[in-house]
């Protein structure tokens, strides 16, 4: 935990997407005592591993998880929607609970579990010097974001038009599905330290061959 207090403290200094989220966890007293609850519970699960190599495994599983807890307010901004359209959003994951109340939630969320993020990459990076929250971390964030998106924007079409955009996405869906889960399979069995590159890594660069679909939404 001391370690992890002391890098969201190097937010205030830092410039990264989820530095400059992180930091607002310091803003306020009440939700920097949230986070700290939350977050010692986290590397609690981490801590209460006997073996190193099942703390290396426990901190991998925290990252993933709080991918997934990121990716809404992530999918949000990226798509900008407004209106209507954001309040479908809601919908999707918060039910029939408040708009308001629901918004405020999932911010506060997003702000607490981008802190523990830049936290436990951190300790995995420098405490631990695990090559998966290298590279191969970056990838399954790019892999669930891509799933996550086109998920969201199948279930938020409504006209016959909007159904007609997504198709080629929600055909795509069980491939994405399945890629976020052999690259999270691949990084829990990957060994700490290796002095070959993950070939996964290689494959997956960009090369200018590929394009992303654009989303009837917004801006990808």
């Amino acid at each position: 935990m001391q370690e992890s207090e002391l890098r969201v403290e190097m937010s205030m200094h830092l410039r990264s997407p989820t530095d400059v989220v992180a930091r607002q966890v310091l803003e306020r007293p009440d939700s920097y005592r949230r986070w700290e609850s939350e977050h010692a519970q986290m590397m609690r699960t981490v801590s209460d591993q006997a073996r190193l190599d099942n703390q290396v495994t426990a901190l991998r599983s925290t990252a993933f998880a709080l991918v997934h807890r990121r990716a809404l307010f992530e999918y949000l901004r990226k798509r900008q929607l407004t209106g209507i359209k954001r309040r479908q959003a809601f919908a999707l994951f918060y039910g029939c609970r408040d708009y308001a109340n629901a918004v405020l939630a999932e911010h506060g969320r997003y702000v607490r579990c981008s802190s523990s993020y830049v936290c436990t990459r951190y300790l995995g990076e420098n405490l631990l010097h695990d090559q998966a929250f290298d590279e191969p971390l970056a990838l399954y964030e790019q892999r669930y974001s891509e799933y996550f998106e086109a998920y969201c924007d199948v279930e938020l079409a409504r006209d016959a038009e909007e159904h007609d955009a997504v198709q080629p996405l929600e055909a795509l869906r069980p491939l994405l599905k399945l890629r976020v889960s052999e690259a999270r399979t691949a990084i829990l069995t990957m060994p700490q330290h290796s002095e070959e590159s993950w070939r996964e890594i290689q494959i997956r660069k960009p090369n200018g061959d590929t394009q992303r679909l654009r989303s009837i939404f917004g801006p990808n």
